[in-house]
């Protein structure tokens, strides 16, 4: 299946049959899936989407509001429905789902909907929302099945069978003991191949991956990946299981985490919203601006000490743009390689090491290469060898920089505590423009003046 983009005539559909009678936007929204409908709410009105809600089953509607991006702040549509509605459409909702919505709502919206709806899922939903929503215990669902150890093949399948009433879908068996302890997982597929009298504790695994409540998303996902689960367990420090975490909760903690990771490294704040209002967006980038802009003034120093130099050789001006624009993109390139190691896994020194190393190597001859195309051109445009020769050495030079400081920054950020993509781009940027301007200036003082 392809993935849907909002095209112009699905939207003049919707609003045509938004102008229309109930009975026409029924017709309409069975045409869409529940994803594609919260893709098209990103063009609609908050009233226009309430009206929508509305008139969707509520199984649907919680599909819809689940598969909202937080920028068209779900949580503020759900609080203007009736309390029926919307309670109705927290209760199809997962508990994980249920609580990343209710957790964007003030305190006394949260207890009004956690009262309407029914207690055993107030009950869940208020043990998760105890949890840091970038923890494992914030990503888990407590809806699971878990099966006693001792159990034999046919009580254990009764057990699946009335749990599993309540579930959609399931990957994993959990056997726990009398307190709930994890004790190993298990499939269904065993279970049903197990002859009669076969227990539990038999056909258990236990050797499995499991997590603690309190570890960052972030390191979930590495497991996830590692071990190319599907689920995983979550459980306390005494081993007592609290839920798990399934593969959807993950796809949407890597979108969350990489989109992080770009806007840090673009100097933009994580807390701008793609979606939101231009004033935000100033409030957010401008103090990162503010911050460039003393450096971009350290640049421009170098400039000043060489006054003469560029007075005496004014063609040396164009160069200088050259070498400091191409130090910028090396560096980038040397930066998003280097933090998107970190991020994937903590480097050990060795692994540092060679990381670094290996943007030198990248560095010097990316760098000698370009240099010497600059080379070429100062000799057929200038016929100056002399000038070409300058420029050689001050571009291989500060390619070598660009990727030194593009390995180095990130790591050493790292070490001392510091997220290297949020401090890493501004002080990379101060390195290759003050190396792009001084290299060439005083070359050129040294050799052609």
């Amino acid at each position: 299946m392809q993935s849907f983009e909002i095209d112009k005539s699905d939207l003049q559909r919707l609003k045509a049959a938004l102008d229309g009678s109930d009975a026409d936007l029924q017709q309409v929204l069975q045409q869409y899936h529940t994803s594609e409908i919260a893709i098209l709410f990103e063009k609609l009105s908050p009233a226009e989407r309430e009206r929508i809600i509305n008139i969707l089953p509520a199984e649907e509607a919680s599909e819809v509001i689940s598969e909202m991006d937080d920028a068209d702040h779900p949580a503020e549509l759900l609080i203007n429905l009736t309390p029926e509605k919307r309670s109705e459409i927290v209760e199809e909702l997962d508990y994980d789902d249920a609580t990343d919505l209710i957790s964007q709502l003030d305190e006394s919206d949260q207890q009004e909907i956690l009262g309407e709806i029914d207690e055993e899922d107030a009950t869940n939903i208020r043990a998760l929302l105890n949890y840091d929503e970038e923890t494992a215990g914030g990503l888990m669902n407590t809806d699971l099945i878990k099966v006693n150890i001792n159990f034999t093949k046919n009580e254990a399948l009764e057990e699946i069978i009335l749990q599993s009433e309540q579930m959609e879908e399931f990957y994993t068996l959990y056997a726990v003991n009398d307190n709930n302890e994890l004790k190993g997982i298990l499939s269904i597929k065993d279970i049903i191949k197990a002859k009669r009298q076969v227990t539990v504790s038999q056909l258990v695994n236990t050797e499995f991956v499991y997590v603690k409540a309190d570890l960052d998303q972030e390191e979930v996902a590495k497991l996830f990946s590692q071990y190319n689960l599907t689920s995983i367990p979550v459980v306390d420090d005494s081993m007592r299981l609290l839920g798990r975490i399934t593969v959807d909760d993950i796809m949407d903690v890597l979108e969350e985490e990489n989109t992080e990771d770009i806007l840090k490294i673009s100097g933009v704040s994580e807390d701008e919203e793609l979606g939101g209002s231009w004033q935000a967006a100033i409030k957010s980038r401008l103090p990162w601006l503010v911050i460039n802009l003393a450096t971009a003034f350290l640049a421009a120093s170098v400039i000043r000490s060489f006054d003469e130099t560029a007075k005496k050789i004014p063609i040396i001006s164009a160069y200088m743009v050259i070498i400091a624009g191409m130090g910028g993109n090396a560096a980038t390139q040397a930066l998003a390689v280097t933090v998107r190691r970190i991020s994937l896994s903590d480097l050990t020194d060795k692994q540092a090491y060679i990381t670094v190393i290996k943007e030198f190597l990248v560095g010097m001859t990316n760098g000698a290469t370009t240099g010497l195309i600059v080379f070429i051109v100062a000799l057929v445009y200038d016929a100056n060898p002399t000038l070409g020769l300058v420029m050689f050495l001050a571009m291989t030079g500060n390619l070598i920089v660009a990727g030194l400081t593009g390995a180095t920054i990130p790591l050493l950020l790292k070490r001392v505590g510091i997220d290297p993509a949020v401090a890493s781009s501004i002080i990379i940027t101060t390195f290759t423009d003050c190396i792009g301007f001084l290299m060439p200036l005083w070359l050129a003082t040294k050799l052609l003046l």
